[in-house]
């Protein structure tokens, strides 16, 4: 199974306020800040990563938060839903919860015969908690008010939003592995054999509707997983003689990337398990300082400045 795709790695969004995201996510939701580091392209920007105690790959969420960006749309040609795992019987535990701390949220639903309840961060993220069919064993992690019997687990999977299912389709079946399960009305339901976790993909095929925009409160980017780098390269070559355009690989210091963008026009990145995020900090200590890439180091005094204050 170690040269599959074994779901997904990690998925990474753009949010606004950073202390907005961190109080919504670690305090609402119960999620770990597993690290606190910088977008590499933009060092003056914080990068989270929230996750599990120690930000096992299917459970992180990540976000580059930007003060004052421009709300984004979604729509086509973007990744347009989030969905977490949660016990069984934990939903009316969520649904006072988001009463209490006034999170949008819609009515109870259900897609594929598993409980679903949506919502919304505050910059209008979508989300999901879903009650898996399959229980979901992972431990997950807890807090002073959100103890394991109702706590999220990680990724049960991502919603797609495209214009034609069919191609991108051909790159979850045809390379990743993936296997049509099920389809209602315009859903398609994709899922891997390769791990029990984390190993939805959902399509929505929606041929008329306009095309997102990426910006705050929208998904950036959807990882994939694979053991190593090894495997990694294997599926670099693959994805180069289906004729796409993929990057080098590159170095992300707690995993390695290759992305690419699949025809209906989501980006889609490989992330390995190796090395993780206890490469910096020790594990209780996840989360608790400001991580720097090497070539940011010698730059800590002044990006320290621009940052903005984070309480936790």
């Amino acid at each position: 199974m170690e040269d599959k795709i074994l779901g997904i790695h990690h998925i990474t969004a753009i949010a606004g306020d950073a202390q907005r995201n961190y109080d919504f996510y670690a305090k609402v939701l119960g999620l770990r800040l597993v690290k606190k580091t910088v977008n590499f392209d933009d060092p003056g920007t914080y990068h989270f990563y929230y996750g599990n105690e120690t930000g096992s790959p299917g459970t992180i969420l990540t976000f580059f938060p930007w003060q004052g960006v421009q709300q984004g749309r979604t729509g086509t040609g973007m990744a347009t839903n989030i969905g977490y795992s949660v016990p069984a019987g934990s939903i009316d535990f969520w649904k006072n919860r988001f009463a209490e701390y006034n999170v949008e949220h819609s009515r109870l639903n259900e897609f594929f015969g598993e409980e679903v309840l949506a919502f919304e961060d505050p910059d209008g993220l979508k989300l999901q908690l879903v009650v898996p069919s399959k229980e979901d064993t992972r431990a997950a992690w807890e807090t002073s008010d959100i103890k394991s019997n109702v706590a999220i687990k990680g990724f049960q999977g991502v919603t797609l939003t495209l214009r034609n299912v069919g191609p991108t389709a051909e790159i979850l079946t045809d390379i990743f592995g993936y296997k049509l399960l099920k389809q209602e009305g315009n859903r398609y339901r994709f899922v891997t054999d390769a791990i029990d976790t984390a190993a939805v993909v959902d399509i929505i095929e929606s041929p008329t509707e306009k095309p997102g925009y990426n910006a705050g409160g929208t998904n950036h980017h959807v990882a994939f997983r694979v053991k190593n780098e090894e495997v990694e390269m294997q599926f670099r070559e693959k994805i180069l003689s289906k004729g796409f355009n993929i990057t080098p690989k590159i170095d992300r210091n707690y995993f390695y990337s290759l992305y690419f963008r699949e025809p209906g026009g989501v980006l889609f990145e490989i992330a390995t398990d190796n090395p993780g995020f206890a490469t910096d900090e020790s594990v209780p200590e996840l989360g608790t300082h400001l991580m720097l890439p090497a070539q940011y180091e010698p730059q800590r005094p002044k990006i320290e400045q621009v940052l903005p204050k984070l309480i936790q």
